[in-house]
């Protein structure tokens, strides 16, 4: 006969022990039924969280690039399980990227790629943003620019350009991801970047780097001698 947690003795309930021992000492399972709240007939909540993490082979990297669609697909897992997911994932890297935000001045690629890293990689499709600095090198604005598909997207020197205007950017560092994992620039980012160097140097901005992130690293268009 099935057990709910409910039913569990306190020192075993997740709850529980996350009040008392503090969330460190929950696992990822533990976890996840807390976010849960309920299991199925024939699973409880941690239980269910087992099962979800063994999709991803209970590495929440892994965990972070299936999409919710795929999730459903999981028994027990209906739609609002799987949003509830995506959004504790998503507010994990929202974490992080405010630490990113707040750093006083920029002073290498790493710098960036770390939160780029966090923020992108988990993407099953390219996006293009940029990163807007003052005269400091600090940052004063972060923005996707665009969206695309599995193999590109598409980047506008003028919109580009223009966000930097109008938010007072003096220089800016140029970012996409490569989903496929692969970190080589191609044609197409090597002519981009040109271009926007070329556009920016009309209205005096100036472009740092350009930064390619994947789950394999990043690639820095200044650190190889591209810029």
């Amino acid at each position: 006969m099935h057990l709910s947690i409910k039913n569990w003795a306190n020192d075993d309930q997740p709850t529980y022990k996350l009040i008392k021992k503090g969330a460190e000492n929950l696992s990822n399972a533990e976890l996840l039924g807390i976010l849960f709240r309920t299991g199925t007939k024939n699973l409880s909540a941690v239980e269910l969280g087992r099962e979800v993490l063994k999709t991803s082979h209970d590495n929440l990297n892994e965990l972070a690039r299936i999409g919710i669609s795929e999730l459903q697909k999981i028994k027990g897992i209906g739609e609002t399980k799987a949003v509830i997911i995506a959004a504790a994932l998503e507010f994990g890297r929202r974490r992080q990227a405010t630490a990113f935000l707040k750093k006083p001045i920029i002073k290498s690629s790493k710098d960036v790629a770390d939160y780029l890293q966090n923020t992108l990689q988990d993407l099953n499709h390219e996006v293009f943003a940029v990163v807007y600095l003052n005269r400091a090198n600090k940052i004063i604005h972060f923005e996707i620019i665009s969206r695309g598909g599995i193999t590109g997207t598409v980047a506008d020197p003028r919109m580009i350009l223009r966000i930097a205007l109008e938010h007072g950017s003096t220089s800016i560092i140029l970012c996409h991801n490569h989903p496929s994992g692969n970190l080589q620039p191609s044609k197409a980012d090597e002519l981009i970047t040109k271009k926007i160097i070329q556009s920016g140097e009309i209205i005096d901005i100036k472009i740092l780097d350009h930064i390619i992130v994947s789950n394999e690293g990043y690639y820095s268009f200044l650190d190889e001698g591209m810029i």
